[in-house]
């Protein structure tokens, strides 16, 4: 069904044509409009060239606009006010159309319509009720009806769909209220220039502290209370490894030649040298390191 309000509405008896120029089968010539022959295109003996509608045939729509004169002489005493175009009538009647002949293959050749017109056209012609061929004077007001109903209701707004209405925000768990608790602990503690840990207690790898010689002194570089420890326990070293020298070599035997000058520190031949064992415990590098801080 068409969308457009129509302006005028009735019912008349139809024909049908087709005027292509062919002079076949009482052509009278091409369309007054300059329109080329066409499905769609009817004709009027007086409705203003241009002029849009539909008609309705045993239920069913077909659209046209005014696009030539016509019917002539059947159009007198008002008994036949519109000219269909030869495929467009073919369609209504379930029939075919004959290309070569320009006629309907089947059907009486009339047939009973409603029309509407949606919008005048701004050719020539008369508005409103129509008038046989050339005789404006005779107006078939017959041909013009009230407007149905149905036809100038206006289609009902597609229903709108429900809008959800927002659910309200549930409250914060304790878990989230806690972890909010917690960041603003954290936030807080940035602000004051730490990282929330306690400044005073020692951490594991500070506890775990090797004993090499830059780990020995503080930051300052001065010798800290393990080093002192570290200092105060070699000669305790020493002396028991001086002791097992000494009870397992005889008195005398490797503790270092005279002649080498070095004394019972001296560098022997031997493998059980004090100096040796000195050397192979490590604690001559400490030592050293000790002392280059």
């Amino acid at each position: 069904m068409s969308n457009e309000t129509p302006i005028q509405y009735g019912k008349v008896t139809a024909t049908y044509f087709w005027d292509d120029g062919s002079g076949i089968n009482g052509d009278t010539g091409a369309p007054a409009s300059g329109e080329p022959m066409q499905k769609g295109l009817f004709s009027s003996p007086s409705w203003p060239l241009g002029t849009e509608g539909y008609i309705v045939y045993e239920g069913e729509e077909y659209e046209f606009f005014i696009g030539d004169r016509g019917p002539g002489v059947p159009s007198y005493d008002c008994d036949v006010l519109l000219d269909i175009d030869g495929k467009t009538f073919a369609d209504m009647m379930g029939e075919s159309f004959n290309e070569t002949t320009l006629t309907v293959s089947g059907g009486n050749g009339h047939a009973d319509v409603e029309y509407y017109i949606t919008e005048w056209g701004d050719g020539h012609g008369t508005p409103g009720a129509p008038h046989p061929f050339q005789q404006p004077g005779t107006s078939c007001d017959s041909a013009v009806s009230p407007i149905p109903e149905q036809a100038t209701a206006e289609p009902e707004p597609a229903a709108a769909e429900p809008v959800e209405e927002a659910s309200p925000s549930e409250e914060p768990s304790e878990d989230t209220e806690q972890s909010e608790q917690e960041d603003s602990a954290e936030t807080a503690a940035a602000a004051d220039g730490g990282d929330g840990s306690d400044e005073s207690g020692t951490s594991a790898e500070t506890a775990a502290t090797d004993l090499s010689g830059a780990e020995l002194t503080g930051s300052d570089h001065a010798l800290g209370a393990t080093a002192l420890l570290t200092l105060a326990l070699i000669p305790a070293v020493l002396i028991a490894l001086f002791f097992v020298w000494s009870r397992r070599s005889p008195a005398g035997a490797h503790a270092g030649a005279a002649e080498n000058g070095k004394g019972l520190l001296g560098r022997s031949t031997g493998g059980h040298g004090l100096a040796s064992l000195y050397e192979r415990s490590g604690l001559d590098a400490m030592v050293d390191k000790l002392r280059r801080k």
